[in-house]
């Protein structure tokens, strides 16, 4: 099995557009393809090949192609991709080779958004079931062929490892050797698809394509891209929000060795060098005089200032069913406030793209979660049609939402707009990554709920912070509502009464902010599973059981809390100051329970000993993939809870790299056990569920260590210790 880092562009793509399906599969589609790192065109893949859709291509060699509609970042997509194709296509898996998708929002459009996007956890939910047809119809072309060269019944055929079978006479025909004729059979409309009990490949822990390259080196990511004459770049930005560039002394940077070139552009400067390190020595030698502008005088105290006075106003309701005034009016009220700051993206891949920009074309190599949206953009940038702007994809050193923006491949046009046609990467440093990122939204959730004979018998919550769907898909903001902001908590699970959900849009003062790996989900679940506790302890109930007792209406959440509860030996003593938490959650599709074991000690550290999660994410198209993206997300999410937080002075960022940025480290991760609930339900995400499900389950745990309701965070050591009060 490999990966081969090919890249598709169409010269003519306006006509394959008016013919393509959006979200679905378009028939006898051919498209040339462009080997990585070479700007001249490869000759037509398909040329010889059975290419029944957008998906899949046969060669006579036997070898099957499976084309990628979503990027490769670390989440294990590919395999599980390639898993659920092959599986209905009935291929040989030892020969199957993986492409990336060429920029195509109609053949490779994620369903949900319309677009080609990677993110919101949606890969499989998403393709699940047009790949799945994808790989039945080319499946039923190859048996249709082959009955027919035996003069059979369709019927009586069966396929596996990429042959065709006639079980009463013993034929059998390689899929290689039917290209030519399964080529002229008519697509069936509605192929039948697989029971899912005759499964081979779904549901088996398959080791992953990409990991043997990663190892021992040979995986290209974008960063990796090199072509002949290229040159280096990299670049600083204003400090300050909003800053342009105002006097430069580049007398020191052309004197180092290697340096070529200073672009000076009105709100950043490039160093062009011949390699990387001639480039940053060279922008380390700028003596840059910043205009500050507007933005100067903002700082964290400015934006929890803004966000907190929005959030005393009245918000769009999300939603609403019972009499939430009268709710509240009666019984025991309780009311709370949560705060989550805001947070940078860090991804072990910095930003980073390599352009060739010559007159009537450019050449990008970039690693992206929207492929599209770079080609659209860069070519509004530069003038030139989308069909002149060629798009090189590759697998991605981490994206969890940073590479749904553009900006990394548009500032990369910018500089090698100033250069003669010869292609340079531009490298942004760690330094101006975190300080120039897009980051996650501070929020501000504000909950009053009244309790009944031990149940939650009303319960209002208002959520306030950024609309990062109104500025990065604006048809789906509708009605001031924001569908991300108000995700998991407008479909929260329990069983209440009188439920009112309002949002209210309140843009930071000049941050700019986009998705992080969950955004609204790791927002949402935080506030309600920590007010959940606060509720449970107020009823005199067990954290467990007094969400249990409301979760009839959701079956599979209710089993995986029970499962949880059982393997985390929920309920057994505990040394002092060491505590459990639970969180519960029904995110990107999946049903998630979480509990964490930690201690605090006396100076307000605390230490993770222990983690239990199970989750139902449907039929589990691979076990180890699942396990591992749980594992990663849990690390992810409580990293940010212990240590994460950007800070705002004087219009900058205070943060600049792991220093005051900081990861959990490997002698801090406690053992993480992830169980899996067997159904038959369609898959949900599970990218960001792990994610989402570890910060409230810390912050309880940390809850039943010492009685401190923590309620924003990072976790304040100083509260922990005793030193200063909540």
């Amino acid at each position: 099995m490999m990966i081969v880092e090919k890249f598709a562009q169409s010269p003519t793509r306006r006509n394959l557009l008016k013919s393509g399906l959006a979200g679905g599969i378009l028939l006898a589609f051919h498209m040339p393809v462009y080997a990585a790192n070479e700007p001249e065109q490869a000759p037509d893949s398909t040329a010889g090949k059975f290419a029944p859709n957008a998906f899949i291509r046969i060669a006579k060699d036997g070898t099957t192609t499976l084309v990628m509609p979503q990027v490769e970042m670390g989440q294990g997509v590919y395999t599980a991709v390639a898993m659920i194709l092959a599986e209905e296509l009935d291929a040989d898996f030892s020969k199957v080779v993986l492409e990336h998708a060429p920029p195509n929002d109609k053949l490779y459009g994620n369903p949900v958004f319309g677009i080609q996007v990677t993110g919101n956890s949606n890969s499989i939910r998403a393709f699940w079931k047009p790949l799945r047809v994808a790989g039945a119809s080319a499946r039923a072309m190859l048996v249709a062929a082959a009955a027919q060269q035996w003069k059979v019944d369709p019927a009586s055929c069966t396929a596996t490892k990429g042959e065709v079978l006639h079980p009463p006479s013993g034929r059998s025909l390689a899929y290689a050797a039917l290209v030519d004729a399964a080529a002229k059979q008519t697509p069936p409309q509605n192929p039948p698809l697989k029971d899912p009990k005759n499964f081979t490949l779904i549901g088996k822990p398959l080791k992953r394509f990409d990991t043997p390259n990663k190892v021992n080196g040979k995986t290209i990511y974008g960063i990796d891209a090199m072509l002949p004459g290229m040159t280096f770049a990299t670049i600083a930005a204003s400090p300050v929000f909003g800053g342009k560039v105002g006097h430069v002394d580049d007398t020191a940077a052309k004197a180092v060795p290697g340096v070529r070139k200073v672009i000076v552009l009105d709100d950043m400067v490039a160093v062009v060098g011949d390699h990387m390190w001639a480039a940053k020595k060279g922008l380390d030698a700028l003596v840059i005089d910043w205009k500050d502008g507007p933005n100067a005088a903002v700082s964290s105290k400015d934006v929890w200032e803004h966000l907190r006075a929005a959030s005393s106003t009245d918000g769009v309701v999300a939603k609403s069913r019972g009499d939430i005034a009268k709710g509240l009016s009666g019984g025991d009220k309780f009311e709370a406030a949560y705060e989550l700051p805001f947070l940078a993206h860090t991804t072990m891949e910095p930003m980073n793209c390599t352009v060739q920009l010559k007159p009537g074309s450019c050449e990008i190599w970039i690693g992206t979660q929207i492929i599209s949206r770079v080609q659209g953009t860069v070519a509004a940038l530069t003038g030139l049609r989308v069909d002149q702007v060629t798009v090189h994809n590759h697998l991605i050193g981490g994206g969890f939402g940073r590479r749904l923006e553009p900006d990394m491949a548009l500032k990369a046009v910018r500089v090698a707009q100033h250069l003669d046609g010869e292609p340079v990467k531009v490298v942004w440093t760690r330094e101006e990554d975190v300080q120039h990122d897009i980051y996650r939204p501070v929020y501000r959730d504000t909950i009053s709920a009244t309790l009944s004979n031990g149940r939650i018998a009303a319960w209002k919550y208002k959520v306030t912070g950024s609309a990062v769907i109104a500025r990065w898909l604006p048809p789906a903001f509708q009605h001031g509502i924001d569908i991300d902001a108000v995700d998991s908590a407008i479909d929260m699970p329990y069983d209440i009464p009188d439920f009112h959900v309002e949002y209210v849009r309140a843009e930071p003062p000049a941050v700019p902010t986009g998705f992080w790996r969950g955004v609204g989900p790791n927002n949402n679940v935080f506030a309600i599973e920590c007010f959940m506790d606060e509720l449970a302890k107020r009823a005199g109930k067990d954290p467990v059981a007094f969400r249990r007792d409301m979760l009839d209406r959701s079956p599979r959440l209710k089993a995986a809390l029970d499962l949880v509860s059982a393997k985390s030996q929920w309920g057994e003593p505990l040394p002092a100051r060491v505590g459990r938490g639970v969180s519960v959650q029904p995110s990107f599709g999946s049903f998630i329970a979480t509990v964490v074991e930690a201690e605090v000690d006396h100076q307000g550290e605390v230490h993770l000993r222990r983690v239990t999660t199970a989750v139902d994410t449907g039929i589990a198209v691979n076990p180890d993939t699942i396990e591992a993206q749980l594992q990663g997300g849990i690390i992810f999410g409580l990293t940010a809870a212990l240590y994460g937080e950007i800070t705002i002075l004087n219009g900058r960022v205070q943060q600049s790299n792991f220093n005051d940025y900081r990861m959990l480290r490997i002698d801090q991760v406690p053992k993480i056990d992830v169980h899996i609930v067997k159904s038959g339900e369609a898959p949900g995400g599970i990218g960001e569920t792990g994610v989402t499900a570890g910060p409230p389950a810390l912050r309880n745990a940390i809850y039943a260590a010492t009685g401190i309701a923590l309620r924003r965070l990072p976790v304040d050591r100083e509260v922990l210790a005793g030193r200063k009060s909540i």
